[in-house]
């Protein structure tokens, strides 16, 4: 049996801000129809990576290929290329959540995207507020829509850095489905989380980082139960 292509590849990627080493070596391969969680705690380098892939943030070292474009060389095709909720901001000042649709839409040159943003919408429960300003959102609304935007378009590559944070469960069974619907349709999909019960439940895969390093690579069925959680925390001490 072939294997599907690599979607996603780092290299021994590295990250320096200053005398600050963020990303510190790592490898992973995300192939296409895939989902990969990025687990750790804080300041372990998930948001950081994250950046990088989604051609925001450049590497100091090492090669990063997204959707078959060098993040190094071709930063600008890699942003076109992927879907990328960020673990904070994103979202357009005193705008609604229909007119940030609308402007991807438009920025992408889409046609024929009003059926896919109302169901995205009630999916995500946010229908009865997609004309309303997104400055009086709470922060899980605001998780929700920034997260709707990523998938919107369809992306070979999907980021969700931390989608989860401070998401009702409504949200976060949303959030499932879109990373379902997107490796079902063959985009890999990389997800980054310090929620190891969510990351079991949304992707196959996980990448456990700590300290900037990679320290397992393993199946989300790995990390289940009581057995999982044992495990999990060992890897992070």
């Amino acid at each position: 049996m072939i294997a599907p292509p690599a979607a996603v590849l780092a290299d021994d990627l590295h990250v320096r801000f200053g005398d600050v080493h963020a990303v510190a070596g790592v490898s992973l391969v995300a192939p296409a129809g895939s989902s990969t969680a990025l687990l750790g705690r804080n300041g372990a380098g998930k948001s950081t990576t994250m950046r990088v892939l989604a051609g925001v943030v450049p590497p100091t070292e090492g090669t990063v290929h997204v959707a078959g474009l060098d993040v190094a060389q071709d930063p600008l095709g890699v942003k076109r290329a992927v879907g990328y909720c960020p673990d904070v901001g994103g979202l357009v000042p005193r705008a609604t959540p229909w007119e940030h649709i609308q402007l991807a839409a438009t920025l992408r040159r889409m046609t024929g995207w009003e059926d896919r943003a109302n169901h995205l919408l009630e999916l995500f429960e946010l229908a009865g507020v997609a004309h309303r300003l997104t400055t009086g959102f709470s922060h899980g609304m605001g998780r929700r829509l920034s997260v709707l935007l990523a998938a919107f378009h369809e992306p070979d590559v999907l980021l969700l850095d931390e989608p989860f944070d401070g998401v009702d469960p409504t949200g976060v069974e949303a959030t499932f489905e879109v990373v379902r619907e997107a490796s079902e349709r063959g985009a890999a999909v990389l997800l980054s989380t310090h929620l190891r019960e969510l990351a079991v439940e949304a992707c196959t895969t996980a990448l456990v980082l700590r300290g900037g390093a990679r320290v397992a690579d393993m199946e989300t069925y790995d990390l289940k139960g009581e057995e999982g959680a044992r495990a999990y925390r060992a890897l992070l001490d």
